[in-house]
């Protein structure tokens, strides 16, 4: 309620409901977004089962994306991404702690609309645990998918994801006196999405 007001509508943003959000406050909070943003939405559920359910009350909330978790079973994959279809939203697969996006996405019938590489914000702390960049190439080497990038990104980092082949960074926003790295949310919001917006252009 005091962060959504500083951002200019533009439809290169999108506004996430993270998975901790939502699991505080459930589906009304999804709906509290989307009543204070008219543009993209995602429900960060990370679906493992019961992909009807669960894409059903996302989409009636006011979700256009949903994301489900690459390590569920091949078949709820499959059944969440012919779900998302059917509800016109996007479907997004999290590859958080997969080694290997190919061997998740090889088996599927229906591909998602998106593959999010993520570095988990608990790896944070081990300076060893990075991003898979390589991934991307090897994702777009078989699949005509989107590519969102998560993990510790600031505005100084969403360049190097842009120039890396994401489609789409993912930018936490963190209190200062968190150990996560992202967006504090005292700066100024008006001022800091601008300029990360001129960094990627159109």
């Amino acid at each position: 309620m005091r962060i959504l007001p500083q951002i200019k509508y533009d439809p290169r943003i999108i506004i996430e409901a993270g998975t901790p959000y939502i699991k505080r406050e459930g589906m009304a909070g999804v709906n509290l977004i989307r009543r204070n943003w008219r543009g993209l939405i995602v429900a960060d559920l990370k679906v493992t089962d019961g992909a009807y359910e669960e894409v059903n009350f996302a989409y009636r909330a006011g979700a256009n994306a949903i994301t489900a978790a690459g390590s569920a079973p091949t078949e709820t994959l499959d059944f969440f991404n012919e779900t998302c279809a059917k509800f016109g939203v996007y479907s997004m697969i999290d590859m958080l702690g997969e080694e290997n996006p190919l061997r998740t996405l090889m088996p599927l019938k229906n591909k998602p609309d998106c593959v999010v590489i993520h570095k988990g914000r608990d790896e944070e702390v081990n300076p060893r645990a990075i991003i898979r960049y390589k991934d991307i190439n090897k994702v777009h080497s078989k699949f005509d998918v989107l590519i969102s990038i998560a993990g510790g990104l600031d505005q100084n980092s969403v360049r190097k994801a842009y120039f890396n082949g994401a489609d789409i960074a993912v930018l936490n926003i963190v209190k200062p006196t968190d150990f996560y790295n992202g967006l504090v949310d005292t700066i100024d919001f008006r001022r800091i999405i601008p300029s990360i917006l001129n960094e990627v252009g159109t």
